[in-house]
């Protein structure tokens, strides 16, 4: 049996407004070695700056993943017709492999299940398979739907919830 001792304690929290431009950071650093593959509009619009994170602030809530005092991770909802929506998850590369996904993805899906959402459902890039592989692990399905940032193709998934009605 694996020794747990040397595992880091990493912590889920919703985010606060003055974690903005930290949250920025993650998105930046997360994305920002997929640069070549999106069109300058798709990674504009997945690698937001401090600004385009605080106007998305009352559409739902931002959880960030916090270790050793840093945040390492972050990923956000928002309420739509039909469902949860989950978009601007994100892990530093740094902390990758350490569970941060996965636990903010646990976070979330709690949040969906006391919220009564039938479903979480979220667009990745075709090209973002760690992400991808993170979502199935998770209990996504690829739905075959497309859709399309700025040019950039995008693979829609979703997962359907046992809420109580």
């Amino acid at each position: 049996m694996p020794d747990r001792t040397d595992q880091p304690s990493i912590t889920v929290r919703l985010a606060t407004i003055d974690e903005a431009p930290a949250i920025a950071n993650v998105l930046h650093q997360t994305f920002a070695e997929f640069e070549p593959l999106y069109t300058p509009g798709g990674f504009t619009a997945t690698s937001l700056d401090t600004e385009h994170v605080l106007t998305r602030w009352n559409d739902g809530p931002v959880w960030v993943a916090v270790l050793d005092s840093a945040i390492v991770g972050t990923v956000a909802a928002m309420p739509r017709e039909g469902g949860l929506y989950v978009r601007s998850m994100a892990v530093l590369p740094s902390a990758r492999g350490l569970g941060v996904g996965k636990l903010l993805m646990e976070e979330l899906e709690r949040y969906a299940i006391t919220g009564r959402y039938p479903r979480m459902f979220l667009n990745t890039t075709h090209f973002f398979l760690a992400a991808i592989h993170l979502y199935e692990n998770c209990g996504f399905e690829r739905t075959g739907d497309s859709n399309d940032l700025h040019g950039t193709p995008l693979l829609v998934m979703e997962k359907r919830l046992a809420v109580q009605g």
